[in-house]
């Protein structure tokens, strides 16, 4: 476990001597960077807030429901086990038959609502994106009024704005071709 924790902070430390060795070509003397918590500003941001707070009433709306189906189940549980040995087989059957098809209803609204496609994880991510969006339009219009050429988000590590002129990918990617070529 050490090595793997040394081998990683190893890479780490290669990672970003790179990156700030291509930070300082990229930028030179003129670059101007800023950063945001995003973590602070969902926190602190009043419609992030609200979405939040909607957000969880509908999760709170659901688990009530799960709970509630769950209960279902339960009650038909015990009474096919309670009313078993006096039911004929056919009416035992119909009782066993109706506890099955609770069962698969319940387990399909579960899926249904925090499956990986579920509608918790899609509601989630639709208010998400809106405050993301609107977050990024500001971070966007404050980095060109204030001549920003990056914006980093120092809660999550990525960037959030940058100059399109400081994004060398493409020279990157010209780089690792010539060096396949050469490499064949």
């Amino acid at each position: 476990m050490r090595s793997r924790i040394r081998r990683l902070g190893a890479v780490a430390g290669l990672a970003l001597a790179c990156g700030l060795g291509v930070t300082s070509l990229a930028f030179g003397a003129s670059g101007r960077l800023g950063f945001i918590d995003s973590g602070k500003i969902f926190q602190d941001y009043k419609r992030a807030q609200e979405a939040q707070a909607q957000f969880d009433r509908q999760v709170q709306n659901w688990r009530n429901e799960a709970t509630e189906r769950q209960k279902a189940v339960n009650a038909l549980r015990t009474e096919v086990r309670d009313q078993a040995p006096i039911l004929s087989s056919l009416r035992r059957q119909e009782k066993e038959e109706a506890l099955q098809k609770a069962i698969q209803d319940y387990e399909t609204f579960i899926q249904e609502i925090w499956g990986p496609q579920g509608r918790a994880a899609q509601e989630n991510e639709r208010s998400t994106r809106e405050i993301v969006d609107r977050i990024r339009s500001v971070v966007e219009k404050m980095a060109t009024d204030k001549g920003l050429d990056l914006v980093l988000d120092a809660a999550g590590g990525g960037i959030i704005y940058a100059d399109r002129s400081l994004d060398l990918s493409a020279e990157v990617v010209r780089e690792l071709n010539a060096l396949a070529e050469t490499n064949k």
